[in-house]
């Protein structure tokens, strides 16, 4: 059964204003990019082919005019409508048709993930249908995060969200993992004290069962969260240096669908014809025919 992908990409962006005033936060630039770009190739790299974009009812007609239904990238892409944040777990019962009984991987649209291990890990998350698994990052300030703790033999034993008193620096990240049980799950979820489904709680239902894992994401790997002013300058020029050193650029759609077969050469160069004037189209062009170049 494949595994279907939910991209959120809907709240106010209020960290960011006035720059999100009259536009979605995930359809900012992070450096040559949409925002959006790099969390929709994360689900790519994950063999993602399915993909819900949930938004505002202002944004979804800007979303659908960028990324359009997905087929030129041998993909299929759908929208549905958020009109109010209540929380991370609605994603899961405004995606209910969507899923139609099938397992998902939930990913945020502010979040960037990067490093040569990265399809590595990804495959690993998804490799069992059964149950949640989590990516957990290691961060300086764990208090700011849901924060997962570990036993001696790195089994999960408690989760929270930003507690004042971190019981380990284990960041879970915005990308998650669940079975086709979810949309059940989801709809026993109650509204925190904040008047969310939080995703903790959904968590803590898997954890309960003994069916929540957790992938430490390992050294060199890079997670981005690129909410704030500050965080959205840093993922830009990492991006930028990243790409200026190796001649390769991350978060490019054409070029995973292309590398992964799910478009040939000629719909590979059909695409790369119309963003020339750009210098994006002059990269997939050398690309196409510079095939010793590897996807990181």
């Amino acid at each position: 059964m494949a595994r279907k992908g939910i991209i959120l990409a809907g709240g106010t962006g209020s960290r960011l204003y006035p720059a999100t005033k009259a536009l979605s936060k995930q359809l900012l630039p992070v450096y040559d990019k949409p925002m959006i770009y790099y969390p929709l190739t994360t689900l790519m790299l994950a063999g993602v082919r399915e993909v819900l974009v949930i938004t505002t009812p202002k944004d979804q007609e800007s979303f659908q005019r960028l990324l359009g239904d997905g087929i030129a990238w041998g993909m299929s892409i759908n929208y549905e409508i958020q009109n109010n944040p209540d929380g991370l777990v609605q994603s899961f019962l405004i995606g209910e048709n969507f899923l139609d009984g099938e397992p998902v991987v939930l990913i945020l649209g502010d979040n960037l993930f990067h490093g040569q291990a990265l399809v590595q890990e990804l495959k690993a998350c998804d490799e069992s249908l059964k149950g949640a698994t989590l990516m957990a990052y290691p961060v300086r300030d764990p208090e700011r995060y849901g924060v997962v703790e570990f036993d001696e033999s790195r089994k999960v034993i408690s989760i929270e969200e930003k507690p004042n008193f971190p019981k380990s620096r284990y960041a879970i990240t915005g990308i998650y993992f669940y079975d086709s049980t979810v949309v059940e799950r989801a709809r026993k979820v109650q509204p925190s004290t904040r008047g969310e489904l939080e995703i903790t709680d959904l968590n803590q239902m898997y954890l309960n069962d003994g069916d929540l894992h957790v992938q430490i994401m390992s050294r060199g790997m890079a997670w981005l969260d690129t909410g704030t002013s500050d965080s959205l300058h840093e993922a830009s020029s990492y991006i930028r240096t990243l790409e200026h050193r190796q001649g390769l650029k991350v978060g490019c759609p054409e070029e995973v669908a292309w590398r992964k077969g799910w478009i040939d050469d000629q719909q590979f160069e059909t695409l790369a014809s119309g963003l020339l004037r750009s210098g994006y189209g002059e990269y997939l062009l050398h690309i196409l025919g510079k095939g010793e170049l590897k996807l990181l």
